[in-house]
């Protein structure tokens, strides 16, 4: 276990290295992210009732569609100059890179979440003060599903052509239960409900985050050589 949670952070290393030195994926996420609410902001707004009914609905999508462009970007990466060939023959287990690859787009997504959540705020009139932590609980807990979802088939979809049409079609179904969940869950909060209220939410979205990071790390060898 210590070697391979040590082979996962090497390669988390690799990815957030490479982030630090371009910033090109949470500064483009986190644009789109930013611009889906400021649109929708402009759209749906209409009072208190746009805070309980439709900030929700904002920041997520916001997050989900944001999360497709960090993952496709990060698998394009191991796509260029057949770094992924030279990632695959590294001594190391498939499923050390399949966590340490979600645990970095984890990193992104939580990185476009700290963006979009306080623009949200502004634009919806949301107690950013008062709903924070409820809003940290439930992105904590969204984000390792979000993450494991997005790095499984993104490995799938990598050598494909139609690779960023694709990863979306398969990511957003399979993401609905934690999209839902995490939408649900934010609209009690708004609503004003307390964080002991959320218990249902918060555990579905960590049991199918578990599920998918679990069967991703047992998965990853077949699914990548495939």
């Amino acid at each position: 276990m210590k070697r391979f949670l040590k082979q996962a952070a090497l390669i988390a290393g690799k990815d957030l290295a490479i982030e630090l030195s371009t910033g090109e994926i949470v500064t483009t996420s986190g644009f789109f992210a930013v611009l889906v609410a400021v649109i929708a902001s402009l759209a749906f707004f209409a009072g208190q009732e746009a805070t309980e009914g439709v900030a929700p609905g904002v920041i997520w999508v916001s997050v989900a569609f944001a999360s497709v462009l960090a993952v496709g970007r990060t698998w394009q990466r191991e796509r260029e100059e057949n770094a992924l060939a030279g990632l695959l023959v590294l001594p190391v287990s498939r499923g050390a890179i399949f966590a340490g690859k979600a645990v970095s787009v984890a990193i992104f997504v939580g990185l476009v979440e700290a963006i979009v959540v306080p623009v949200s705020a502004l634009l919806f009139s949301v107690d950013l003060i008062r709903m924070g932590p409820g809003l940290v609980l439930i992105a904590l807990f969204a984000t390792p599903g979000i993450a494991a979802v997005g790095t499984l088939f993104g490995a799938m979809t990598v050598r494909t052509r139609a690779r960023d049409l694709v990863l979306a079609s398969v990511f957003f179904p399979l993401l609905a239960p934690t999209l839902l969940a995490a939408v649900a869950g934010t609209r009690e909060l708004f609503g004003g409900a307390e964080t002991r209220e959320l218990f249902d939410y918060l555990a579905l979205m960590g049991v199918f985050g578990f599920v998918f990071t679990a069967g991703g790390v047992g998965l990853f060898d077949t699914l990548i050589d495939g």
